[in-house]
């Protein structure tokens, strides 16, 4: 796409936008498929290389993924990028066995709940990019790739951004999609409330004697969660992507571990569910911390994704309250677009805030309570959560609702997640 273009006061050159995106990962470049054809300007600007890359099947699995929703795949689909997903590879499953590890208390989930065929897809997050990229790719999007966002200033009713090559863009909104640690929010001076949950999380992919049954397992321990999410089986052998959360001493001591050694530490922590542990992949370890802004748009800015909240990791869900952010942003744009409202206007904006802030808050404050209650020492709450895990797999209708939170069909839903508009 073609913009205007013009020399700043400093003689660098201007682009002119409707809407800049800055973060062009996966919640960034869904919103942009949301936005293209719409008759608005965008442009979706990010610091890397947005070449798709080859996909080799035998290459190793990438130790980040998440846990897409049905609500995700209805987005993913309705924006032409699913099929590149599963061209590549994603990972159904059916099933999630939660019990604690400290106790007798378990709980097992199932789509047949609801009636559904899969709970979710476990996808790695490099698949997702490069098949959002190769849709951008076709769409009426400008997208300036290597470059980073130095500036941001007011200049008149509009957001001028200030790039490392000297070059300047001009635009009524800036959308901030650039992650946890974003520089659009630090440089929008936006506050945010954030705390350590004082672990660490080691994540890879690992190579299992057993088949995990298209099942999604989770174990909580006294100094920590686990989790073991299943990855598509090749070759026979069986793999999933681990997401070990304990205290940052643990972790050292696990990240300095030789393979064999890390393991047989993973395959006892985890009760030989799955047999031994075989091998893995590479370890990353990432120091966890919730963070949330307390606003999520400004006038001319608005907050996605991470840039506007992070929770723990622990089952992968982050990106689906990106997704969902992403189609929710979209839809107020561009209904106010159509009515010939200002997009930077904060009215407009805040129609956004109010629809995805509660929701985030509900999710983030669940994940939080969880996280306190397993970690939890005294015997009397021991007791609860081993009582109330037993008691929740006896009711089958809090078990369909949780179900449905983990489909992302409750709530207020975008058009684009919706089982009743029709696909493109």
């Amino acid at each position: 796409m073609s913009t205007r273009q013009a020399a700043s006061a400093h003689g660098h050159p201007e682009s002119v936008a409707d809407i800049a995106i800055v973060g062009a990962g996966m919640v960034g470049s869904t919103l942009a498929l949301a936005l293209a054809d719409s008759g608005l300007k965008v442009i979706l600007i990010d610091g890397g290389d947005l070449s798709p890359q080859p996909f080799l099947p035998k290459a190793p699995f990438e130790p980040r993924v998440s846990a897409l929703s049905t609500a995700s795949q209805r987005m993913l689909e309705r924006l032409g990028a699913w099929p590149g997903i599963v061209a590549r590879r994603a990972s159904p499953y059916t099933d999630m066995r939660v019990w604690d590890g400290s106790g007798t208390g378990a709980v097992h989930f199932s789509a047949a709940n609801v009636h559904a065929h899969v709970l979710g897809h476990i996808v790695e997050n490099s698949v997702v990019q490069d098949a959002l990229i190769e849709r951008l790719l076709e769409r009426d999007i400008q997208l300036l790739a290597g470059v980073r966002v130095e500036g941001m200033r007011h200049s008149q009713d509009e957001r001028l951004l200030s790039l490392a090559d000297g070059s300047q863009i001009r635009a009524s909104l800036v959308v901030a999609a650039d992650g946890a640690n974003s520089a659009i929010r630090r440089l929008g001076g936006c506050a945010t409330r954030e705390w350590d949950y004082l672990h660490h999380a080691i994540v890879t992919s690992v190579q299992t004697e057993q088949s995990h049954r298209r099942t999604a397992w989770q174990r909580f321990g006294d100094d920590g969660p686990l989790a073991f999410l299943p990855l598509q089986a090749s070759n026979g052998e069986h793999w999933s992507s681990i997401v070990w959360s304990t205290t940052p001493d643990e972790a050292r001591r696990l990240m300095a571990l030789d393979t064999p050694g890390f393991c047989a530490a993973l395959g006892a922590r985890f009760e030989y569910r799955l047999g031994r542990v075989l091998g893995a992949d590479t370890r990353l370890c990432i120091p966890l911390r919730q963070r949330h802004a307390r606003r999520y748009v400004e006038p001319g800015l608005a907050l996605i994704g991470d840039a506007a909240h992070t929770i723990h990791p622990l089952a992968g869900q982050g990106v689906n309250l990106g997704l969902l952010d992403a189609a929710v942003l979209a839809e107020e744009l561009l209904q106010a677009h159509r009515r010939g409202e200002r997009l930077a206007d904060v009215r407009v904006l805040s129609r956004y805030e109010r629809r995805r802030m509660p929701h985030n808050l509900a999710l983030m404050a669940a994940m939080e309570g969880f996280e306190r209650l397993f970690q939890a020492d005294p015997l009397p709450l021991r007791w609860l959560r081993n009582t109330g895990l037993s008691w929740v797999n006896g009711l089958s209708d809090a078990k369909a609702l949780f179900v449905r939170q983990a489909l992302g069909l409750a709530g207020d839903l975008p058009a684009l997640a919706q089982s009743n508009v029709p696909a493109e």
